[in-house]
C-alpha cells in the first residue's frame, strides 16, 4: 500500500533534511522530485498542481526561513498537505438509534458483497451493534449465495427473498429489522460493469423506498483515476454519504486514495487492506500520511492489539511480568493472542521510522511461532510454571512430543529467561536502550 509513493517521497524529504537553509532553487529541485512521486503514482494532474504549489508557498514563507530546523519544517509542510488531501478530518460511520440502515452500492467486481460482509463484522466487534444483512443483488448469479456463506461464516443473519424485486426485498427487510431487535441494516445492491440508467433507477428507488442514513460506494483503488469518474457518475444520482476503497493491499500507486477527496469532495470511510474478513478499517487522513511518510501508525496498532486482545488476560499477565512471575502458561497465552492479529510484518510496518530500521522487508514465518507453540503445549502444567525442572530426560521427552529438537527446545528456554532478566532490568530502570 503506498509502497513506491512512500520511497519516493521519503528519499526526497531526506534530501532537503540536509540543507542548513531552504532557498528557492532547492525547494524546486525537492518538489520536483515530489510532484514526479506523485504522479506516477496516478495521482490525477490538477491534484498533483495545487498540492505542489501550496507546498511551495508554505516553505517559502516566514515561518521556515526563521527556524534553526528549516528540513523539518518542510516535512510537516508536506505531511500537513498530504493530510489535507487525503481528507483533513476523520469522517466516522453514520450510527442512528434506534436502528441504522446503509445501502451499498457500486460496480460489478469491485468487491460489494465482500465489504458488506466485512463492515458487518467490524459493526459487531467494535461498535457492539446487531447487524443484518440483506441480499438485494438479485442479478449476478450467486450474489445471493455469496451473501448467505458469509452470514454463516461470520454468525450474522441475512435477509433474502431471492430473486424478487430489490426495491420490495429492502422494504421488507428494514421491517423485518425493526421486528427482531436488529440495529444496523446492511443492503447489497446490483452492480454493473459499467454505470448506466437501469442500475441508477433501482438504487434510487431503494433509497426512496427506505431512506438510507448512509449510502456507501464501493471503489477499487486499483482502477486509479477513473475511480473518481465511478464517483461522480453514481454522486450525480445519489447522495453518497462516503467511498469505501478495495483492494488498496495490492495497490503499490494509491492514486485514487490521494484524488477522491479533493476533486469529489466524497470522503473515504473505509479501506479494504486484506482478503481476510477483518481486513477492513477506518480510514484516517493523518494516520494514513504518516504510513505514507514512513511515521508509523500506532494508533493503528492499538487498535489491533485492542480487537482481539482480551483485556483481562492481558492485564493479568502484565501484573506477573512487573512481579517476575511470568511463566510459559502466560506465555503460551499471550502467544495466541499475538496470532489473532494476524501476520506480524504488518503490524511492524506500522511502527514510525520501519523502513529506515530496515523492517518494512522483515519475513516472520508463522511456523516459527506454530513450533514454539507445539513444544510449551508438550510440557506438563508444572513444568509451564517452573521451567527449572526441566532436566536432560524430560527436554527429550518433550522434543519427542512437539516434533522438534532438544536443542530448540533448550533455545526456547534460554530465550524466555533471557526476556524475564531485561524486563526486570527495565522495571529497576538497569536497562539502557541503545539509540
Amino acid at each position: 500500500m503506498f509502497e513506491n509513493l512512500g520511497d519516493r517521497l521519503q528519499s526526497a524529504l531526506n534530501k532537503i533534511k540536509g540543507y542548513g537553509k531552504i532557498t528557492e532553487d532547492n525547494i524546486s529541485d525537492v518538489t520536483r522530485e515530489i510532484r514526479l512521486a506523485l504522479l506516477e503514482a496516478d495521482v490525477n494532474y490538477k491534484v498533483v498542481k495545487e498540492f505542489i504549489n501550496n507546498v511551495k508557498e508554505k516553505a517559502l514563507g516566514e515561518e521556515v526561513k526563521k527556524s534553526l530546523k528549516p528540513g523539518e519544517v518542510f516535512v510537516k509542510i508536506v505531511k500537513d498537505e498530504l493530510v489535507d488531501l487525503l481528507g483533513k478530518e476523520d469522517e466516522p460511520l453514520i450510527v442512528v438509534k434506534p436502528m441504522t440502515i446503509l445501502m451499498m452500492a457500486g460496480l460489478q467486481g469491485s468487491g460489494k458483497t465482500t465489504t458488506v460482509g466485512k463492515l458487518a463484522l467490524l459493526l459487531r466487534k467494535r461498535y457492539g451493534l446487531k447487524p443484518l444483512m440483506v441480499a438485494c443483488d438479485v442479478y449476478r448469479p450467486a450474489a445471493i449465495n455469496q451473501l448467505e456463506q458469509l452470514g454463516k461464516e461470520l454468525n450474522i443473519p441475512v435477509y433474502s427473498e431471492g430473486q424478487g424485486d430489490p426495491v420490495e426485498i429492502a422494504k421488507n427487510a428494514v421491517e423485518y429489522a425493526k421486528n427482531n431487535g436488529y440495529n444496523y441494516v446492511l443492503i447489497d445492491t446490483a452492480g454493473r460493469l459499467h454505470i448506466d440508467d437501469d442500475l441508477m433507477e433501482e438504487l434510487q428507488k431503494i433509497n426512496e423506498e427506505v431512506k438510507p442514513n448512509e449510502i456507501l460506494l464501493v471503489v477499487d483503488s486499483m482502477m486509479g483515476q477513473d475511480a473518481v469518474n465511478v464517483i461522480e457518475g453514481f454522486n450525480d444520482r445519489l447522495p453518497i454519504t462516503g467511498a469505501v476503497l478495495t483492494k488498496l493491499d495490492g495497490d503499490t500507486k494509491g492514486g485514487a486514495a490521494l484524488s477522491i477527496r479533493h476533486l469529489t469532495n466524497i470522503p473515504i470511510k473505509f479501506i479494504g487492506v486484506s482478503e481476510k474478513m477483518d481486513g477492513l478499517e477506518a480510514f484516517h487522513p493523518e494516520r494514513m500520511a504518516n504510513r505514507i511518510l514512513d511515521m508509523g501508525d500506532l494508533m493503528g496498532m492499538i487498535e489491533k492489539a485492542e480487537g482481539v486482545f482480551d483485556e483481562e488476560e492481558t492485564l493479568k499477565a502484565a501484573k506477573k511480568l512487573q512481579k517476575g512471575k511470568f511463566d510459559l502458561e502466560d506465555f503460551l497465552t499471550q502467544l495466541g493472542q499475538v496470532k489473532k492479529l494476524g501476520p506480524l510484518e504488518n503490524l511492524i510496518k506500522l511502527i514510525p521510522g520501519a523502513k529506515k530500521m530496515g523492517l518494512n522487508n522483515v519475513s516472520i514465518d508463522p511456523k516459527q511461532m506454530a513450533h514454539i507453540e507445539a513444544i510449551i503445549l508438550s510440557m506438563t502444567p508444572a513444568e509451564r510454571r517452573n521451567p527449572d525442572i526441566l532436566k536432560a530426560s524430560r527436554k527429550r521427552r518433550i522434543a519427542a512430543g512437539s516434533g522438534r529438537s532438544v536443542e530448540e527446545v533448550n533455545r526456547l528456554l534460554k530465550q524466555f529467561e533471557q526476556m524475564k532478566v531485561m524486563i526486570k532490568q527495565m522495571k529497576n530502570g538497569n536497562l539502557k536502550m541503545p539509540f
